[in-house]
């Protein structure tokens, strides 16, 4: 059976861009503070974009879901 092509199209190519670009924008989070459980500003806000990237593609996935 042959699946027709999705296309991720605007919304999705978005979705899937943002955690890309909150994560290589390191000017952005490059600092110590806040801290949080003494974990510093740049660490857990890489580690809090790990989870925030699976939901981000789960967005996208239904995008394409959608379309069939």
């Amino acid at each position: 059976m042959k699946r027709k092509s999705a296309r991720l199209g605007f919304w999705g190519v978005l979705y899937l861009s943002i955690p890309c670009i909150a994560v290589l924008a390191v000017p952005l989070y490059n600092r110590a503070t806040p801290v949080l459980f003494g974990i510093p500003f740049f660490y857990w806000w890489q580690i809090g974009w790990v989870p925030l990237s699976g939901f981000f593609i789960y967005l996208a996935w239904r995008r394409v879901e959608r379309q069939g």
